[in-house]
């Protein structure tokens, strides 16, 4: 019933920040859920969480090939830390292993860095579509940094117009109605561990923000909807409209980070096509359909 477009998984549990899944506990969720396959995305940098190799994903694909899909993820100071570092080499032999993507891209710089530009160029020059995370700082956080209304994301665009983007993460699924406030767009990290009070926007969307503006302007950006599930729920009468007018465009996921994490998306869409709001097409496309198209399954 469901492809899942965005999910980890490490061969050994890691000791800090979330118990990440191994690939069984992963398929053991996936039989529960009825989710047929899923996106394996590894971790390289290290703002976060420990870095794992490409390898790791290549193997549980390969033990699991019926199951996962592998991406595999480059960080963009690899081989020379350098503007003009040869990354397309690394993604043309990750390719060939058989990795459909680029991400989850987690380093706490600019979009604008010029390293990030370069592995993007790389990524559009080899054909590798790409999903990065996002932050509102620089320094204590994870993620690329934007600033509200994303424009670093559209230069971004602009720039790489065949660059083929997933965009993922509260930073881009908090635009889908225009903020209140900047301080909405992402959770805190407090100093001594955990996330400080986060006030998410709720209550109808009045006046559209930047994300539904991005996927109606830029053919090749896409939207994956793990993080997604405030934005939509917060107005259950624009929610199900969004879907709706971009349902070629979005994916399912779980952005699965730990065994016992509920998956609030899959409960939403079926709950949305059982109560009429979004028909069975709409369904089947975010589900399944859009997934097993774009990753050739």
């Amino acid at each position: 019933m469901f492809i899942d477009i965005h999910c980890h998984a490490y061969r050994r549990p890691v000791p800090f920040v979330v118990q990440f899944c191994t690939a069984e506990q992963v398929l053991q969720r996936y039989d529960e859920a009825g989710i047929e396959k899923g996106v394996l995305l590894p971790i390289v940098s290290p703002e976060i969480y420990l870095p794992q190799a490409n390898e790791d994903i290549l193997d549980m694909a390969e033990q699991y090939p019926d199951r996962f899909i592998p991406w595999c993820n480059i960080d963009p100071r690899a081989l020379t830390n350098s503007v003009d570092a040869p990354l397309g080499d690394l993604l043309r032999y990750y390719k060939d292993k058989g990795c459909k993507g680029v991400g989850e891209i987690m380093l706490n710089v600019p979009v604008l860095n010029p390293m990030v530009q370069n592995l993007f160029k790389h990524a559009e020059e080899v054909g590798m579509p790409v999903t990065f995370d996002g932050s509102d700082q620089i320094g204590g956080d994870f993620g690329l940094f934007d600033e509200p209304g994303l424009p670093q994301m559209e230069h971004t665009l602009q720039r790489f117009p065949d660059l083929v983007v997933l965009a993922h993460g509260p930073l881009f699924w908090g635009e889908v109605g225009e903020l209140d406030t900047p301080g909405q767009r992402k959770p805190p990290f407090r100093p001594k561990g955990g996330q400080g009070y986060f006030p998410p926007q709720t209550g109808p969307v009045t006046r559209e923000g930047s994300a539904p503006k991005l996927l109606r302007r830029y053919p090749k950006l896409y939207g994956e909807l793990s993080d997604g599930y405030g934005a939509l729920t917060r107005d259950e009468v624009y929610g199900p409209r969004f879907l709706e007018e971009f349902q070629d465009r979005l994916f399912f996921g779980t952005d699965l980070c730990q065994f016992k994490q509920p998956l609030l998306i899959r409960d939403l869409l079926l709950r949305w096509r059982d109560e009429g709001k979004i028909s069975q097409s709409v369904f089947s496309k975010i589900a399944r359909e859009n997934a097993a198209k774009f990753l050739g399954v």
